[in-house]
């Protein structure tokens, strides 16, 4: 005899897609995050400047020999770790860059996928696992327009 019980319903947890209709408000808002963190980037890249020639400054000060090799391996390292962390925030300010150039040629009433959410949906025995899976949202200016399941 078959100990399994069995269970007549599943509560499961899946990512809904967010899709988001352009209009003018979207975009206006879309292009504002990015101007702010393009500039936020920005910001850190002069400070990351900053605070590298600050520590290689304080490196030479404290030596007796700023000649002396240690010193000159010290001062390698703060610039590479300084070079390391500029190239990660200038591939970040180019991909920030690229985001809004694509926002900029989007057409009024584009639909574009803007996240995801998690929600949960119950299963039960015979359901299409595939489409209980596969939903969107649509949204129009924070606005659900639809819910769509594939």
């Amino acid at each position: 005899m078959n100990s399994m019980t069995q269970v007549k319903t599943l509560s499961i947890k899946r990512s809904i897609t967010i899709r988001a209709i352009v209009t003018p408000a979207w975009k206006e808002e879309a292009e504002r995050e990015l101007s702010t963190a393009i500039s936020a980037t920005d910001q850190q890249l002069s400070q990351l400047e900053q605070e590298g020639q600050q520590v290689v400054d304080d490196v030479r000060r404290q030596s007796a020999n700023p000649l002396d090799p240690r010193v000159q391996e010290q001062v390698a390292q703060v610039q590479q770790q300084v070079a390391a962390k500029r190239a990660e925030l200038e591939e970040q300010k180019r991909n920030l860059l690229q985001q809004q150039a694509q926002v900029r040629e989007l057409e009024m009433e584009q639909i574009v996928e803007q996240g995801q959410l998690e929600s949960f949906c119950d299963l039960k025995v015979g359901d299409n696992l595939v489409s209980k899976m596969q939903v969107s949202v649509v949204v129009r200016d924070g606005i659900v327009e639809a819910i769509e399941q594939d």
